[in-house]
């Protein structure tokens, strides 16, 4: 299967939201924290901002995910680390099981390096041991579980929160 990184464009922005109520139901069917409908202007603003990724394989859009330089509501002093910080996995079900995630840390080690970055990061709400191991083994050290301080300016599913965060350092 031969995989293609590339950013999304306004016309994916129907599949992003398909996925993303994919993965909402896959979050409620077992039981995990769930995602919220996302404002359509934010993807749009992600959009606009090259920071909305697809990977493709043929002619299928196989998962999505977007990603910024800058996540301090979440890393709060870490923030200050050169880093890019992946949101939002969200895989088309006829990927699910092919390791996707495997090919966006390739991706995004080589990302971080092209701009400069020593950190690629990512979090996931709650102590979801399932992806704390999947995560891992994916390259990404587990740092632990921290209590967020200000969720205001982050999606409702962040609210009084608890998450999980991983970082792989260059």
């Amino acid at each position: 299967m031969e995989l293609q990184i590339r950013n999304s464009t306004p016309q994916d922005i129907d599949s992003i939201f398909k996925f993303y109520k994919f993965a909402t139901d896959f979050q409620k069917a077992k039981s995990m924290v769930s995602w919220p409908e996302f404002d359509r202007k934010l993807i749009e603003q992600e959009l606009k901002e090259h920071r909305q990724w697809k990977m493709v394989a043929g002619r299928d859009i196989a998962c999505v995910w977007a990603t910024t330089f800058d996540d301090p509501d979440i890393w709060e002093e870490r923030n200050e680390d050169p880093a890019v910080y992946i949101h939002r996995i969200a895989t088309n079900p006829d990927f699910r099981g092919k390791n996707l995630v495997q090919y966006i840390v390739h991706w995004a080690i080589e990302y971080a390096i092209a701009n400069n970055k020593n950190f690629v990061r990512l979090d996931t709400v709650g102590e979801n041991k399932g992806l704390i191991e999947h995560y891992t083994r994916c390259g990404f050290e587990f740092l632990g579980l921290k209590k967020l301080r200000d969720t205001s300016g982050l999606p409702a599913h962040y609210d009084k929160a608890t998450v999980s965060l991983f970082e792989l350092k260059l």
